[in-house]
Formats: structure tokens, C-alpha cells, sequence
């Protein structure tokens, strides 16, 4: 594992060369890369302990992540990473902060169009009849709910790719499981020709409120984690209780290593 170096693109890249984005929400949203008049086949994942844990056994998953354009800390574990290994990540950033962000600066900027991939048909339609009154300078041109299954095959694959292009969205979000979603922005970034996409996880379900998020108090504290955990235990328990574990315990080792 390496030590805590930030580079000029605004990251900090730290232990098996992972990077984290060390901007504030404020700089990552008016970032000119993210939705620039010039920008395209940019893309943003989400980093925690857990996804960094599974990136560990996971080598497609773990060349996503590094690929990615934007790596946020999406979680307060990678938070305390970087204060331990003297790193200059001090702000979590989760993908519902970047989904709601974003949209609010381009419904501020008007004329952008936005593609939703992921989740159920029930929960897309509820996303079209909310982005129309929260947002409504911004186009929803299309949405598609892919097949529930661990891997996609080559027709399921060609089924979303055309249903994108035939949108032609500045913005795609997709949401499924990690890694899958990761990988699969990963796997058909130079085909996808948008401005830019993102790997944002549950936040369909926190839109659509099927999933409420955890009352800011616990955000706050850095304990979003607890309330779901004790909603939703059997899907859960393992990133909780197996791989913060063991990711603390990596960080913890590297700490005792640089100080040698």
C-alpha cells in the first residue's frame, strides 16, 4: 500500500492506489469536466469501505474504480482513512449529494436531458413524475429497466445500449448493485456517448422515497450506516461487520508501516 500523495487532478490516491476525490461538493458540482460544453465519456463511482474491501478480489471491479474520472468518499470510513494516513479527504460526499447536486445545477443551467438505468419500471415512473416537478429545466429522454441478474448477456447488453443511444442523454445514471453497475460503465464507457454518467447505487430507491435515507442526525455523526442496517440486516450485515473490519485493520497496518 502506498502513502497519501494528491495529484493535480484534484485526488488523493492512497492505498493500493485507490483514489478518492479530495474536492468539496461545492468545487466537484461546478467542476467544468463533470458537464462542460466540450466534455464527454466522463463518469463518477462511489468509494466506501465495503466497495474497496470487494475491489481487493475483484479485479474488473477494482480497474473500474481506478478508471473512473471521479472517485467520491462515499463513506465516512474512507473519510477516517485519509485523516489517519494524512490524506486531505475531510468531506463525505454520497451519491445522493452528487444526484441531487448535479440537478440542481442543470436544471438552473436548463436544456440538459438525463437517461435513468436501473431499479424497477414502478420506481422509474415515479422518477419521471418527481424530475418533472423538481426539476423540470431538465429532460428526462428516457429510462430502461434492465433484467434482474448477476451478469447481463450480450442481448440484454445490446437492449440498453440501444435504448441510450436512441435517448441521446447528456447524463446517464445508473442504478444497480455495485460492482455490477462499476463495471458495466466500465465495461461500455466508449460506446455509451454521453456527457457524463454515474454509478449511484440505492439513490433511485431514496428518490422515489421506496428507501428513506437516514435522518441527517446519523448523517451528521457519520452513522447513516446504523438505521439501514437495522432495516435491512440480512443484505448488510457482511459490509458492516466483515469488511469495515477489515478495511480499518488495513488502513491501521499502513499507518504502523509509514511510521517505521
Amino acid at each position: 500500500m502506498s502513502k497519501v500523495v494528491e495529484d493535480i487532478a484534484g485526488y488523493a490516491v492512497y492505498t493500493l492506489g485507490v483514489r478518492a476525490c479530495v474536492m468539496d461538493m461545492v468545487a466537484l458540482i461546478n467542476d467544468e469536466r463533470l458537464v462542460g460544453a466540450d466534455v464527454s465519456g466522463r463518469w463518477l463511482a462511489c468509494m466506501n469501505p465495503h466497495s474497496y474491501v470487494a475491489a481487493l478480489d475483484d479485479a474488473p471491479f477494482s480497474w473500474a474504480l481506478l478508471a473512473a474520472d471521479w472517485l467520491i468518499p462515499d463513506g465516512t470510513g474512507i473519510v477516517l482513512a485519509s485523516k489517519i494516513l494524512g490524506g486531505k479527504i475531510r468531506e463525505r460526499i454520497t451519491g445522493s449529494d452528487i444526484f441531487r447536486g448535479v440537478l440542481e445545477e442543470l436544471n438552473r443551467i436548463g436544456g440538459f436531458s438525463m437517461f435513468f438505468l436501473g431499479s424497477t419500471e414502478e420506481t422509474l415512473a415515479v422518477i419521471r413524475t418527481r424530475m418533472a416537478v423538481d426539476f423540470p429545466n431538465v429532460r428526462v429522454a428516457g429510462t430502461y429497466s434492465p433484467p434482474f441478474k448477476p451478469i447481463f448477456s450480450d442481448e440484454d447488453n445490446e437492449l440498453m445500449m440501444a435504448a441510450i443511444h436512441a435517448a441521446a442523454p447528456d447524463v446517464l445514471w445508473v442504478g444497480m448493485t455495485a460492482p455490477k453497475q462499476e463495471k458495466w460503465i466500465y465495461e461500455n464507457r466508449d460506446r455509451l456517448n454521453v456527457k457524463f454518467a454515474a454509478a449511484v447505487g440505492a439513490v433511485f430507491d431514496f428518490y422515489t422515497e421506496k428507501v428513506k435515507r437516514s435522518h441527517p442526525a446519523f448523517q451528521k455523526i457519520g452513522l447513516e450506516w446504523l438505521p439501514r442496517l437495522m432495516r435491512e440486516p440480512k443484505r448488510l450485515w457482511r459490509r458492516n461487520f466483515v469488511s469495515t473490519p477489515l478495511f480499518l485493520l488495513m488502513i491501521l497496518k499502513e499507518k504502523m508501516r509509514m511510521r517505521r
